[in-house]
């Protein structure tokens, strides 16, 4: 019953903005927006199918058709390094990456792989689409040449989930083998706490959880769910450690090439598009495919404030290092830019 109202409610939002926005589209289009994601194009399914199928809509209705925007969902172009240079050399338009993915264009995104500096979801949004966003995506592209469009929600905070023991504290992880990606922050974070951190490709990890290859995982809870680690982990820790956005960008050299009104129709679109994911992702991380599902199967535990402290006094003096040594001066300047705008959300 809970599933089905939340499901309504959800589908009732969606469809308002597509009734608002819907027009006819000429036979013909002149410019076409090829946009990569990774996920599906349900936009009740995740947040980037969210993003991709109300963009499409915006855009399309707000051109009259001058402009189309074509999905390409699952990876369908490839991974997200390899996207990332076909959207440089104009073959695709857009691409929705994740901060792992975006990391091979524009390293420093590891900045944002501080742990435990957010207060809480509303925190990030305010960040990301304030004066930090702002001057995050100007360095972005003055170093890529890439424009952004905006910073997405790719679940929430991230949570550890393991096989073997409740996570009360940092000593609670020595000796856990913990999947990560291959980002030295990540790999940082995770050793700094006590753990072993092991880089292993996303289409190997429930494998690896399954075999015991790895003990353990970190990801947010929708992902968690999505990826059903509840069949192969017993244990869930909310430590809300980590923020990684979806990075969204667009071909430069195509952006400039719309007129003064298209693009601010594709700026619109895209933050339309970018909190209609935010939505989704809180709806699917409080409904029966979130939390509520996987409390079913996991034992969930939310550590308190004195303990969610003691995770952050371990961990932020290490990421802080790998950070400073890895970008210098400008990695450091950035990171207290961004440290410093999370502060103004308290």
């Amino acid at each position: 019953m809970k599933t089905r109202l939340l499901k309504r409610v959800a589908a009732t939002a969606v469809a308002a903005v597509l009734a608002t926005t819907l027009g006819a589209a000429p036979a013909f289009a002149a410019k076409v927006i090829k946009l990569h994601h990774l996920n599906n194009d349900d936009p009740f399914d995740n947040p980037t199918g969210a993003m991709a199928t109300v963009f499409k809509s915006l855009v399309e209705a707000g051109t009259n058709g001058e402009v189309t925007v074509q999905t390409f969902p699952n990876g369908q172009l490839g991974k997200d390094a390899e996207v990332l240079q076909q959207i440089k050399a104009g073959v695709v338009q857009s691409g929705i990456h994740s901060v792992g993915g975006f990391a091979s264009a524009y390293p420093m995104i590891g900045v944002l792989d501080m742990p435990f500096a957010f207060p809480n979801i509303s925190s990030t949004y305010a960040v990301f689409d304030g004066p930090f966003g702002d001057r995050l995506a100007g360095d972005i592209k003055a170093r890529t040449g890439l424009e952004v469009l905006g910073f997405g929600d790719s679940g929430g905070f991230f949570a550890f989930t393991n096989s073997k023991r409740v996570i009360h504290s940092p000593a609670d992880l020595d000796g856990l083998k913990i999947r990560t990606m291959g980002l030295d922050t990540h790999k940082t974070l995770v050793s700094s706490l006590g753990g072993q951190p092991a880089a292993i490709a996303w289409s190997e990890v429930y494998t690896a959880l399954q075999t015991g290859v790895a003990d353990g995982q970190m990801n947010p809870v929708p992902i968690v769910s999505f990826a059903k680690f509840d069949e192969v982990q017993k244990y869930l820790t909310l430590t809300q450690h980590l923020f990684a956005p979806y990075v969204w960008v667009i071909n430069r050299e195509f952006f400039d090439g719309l007129t003064p009104e298209e693009q601010a129709v594709v700026r619109y679109a895209a933050r339309s598009a970018i909190v209609a994911g935010r939505g989704m992702a809180r709806v699917i991380e409080a409904s029966d495919r979130g939390l509520p599902h996987l409390a079913q199967r996991m034992e969930v535990y939310t550590p308190t404030a004195a303990e969610r402290e003691a995770f952050r006094e371990a961990a932020q003096p290490a990421v802080r290092k790998v950070i400073v040594e890895r970008f210098g001066a400008e990695g450091e300047e950035m990171l207290d830019a961004f440290l410093a705008a999370i502060e103004a959300t308290r």
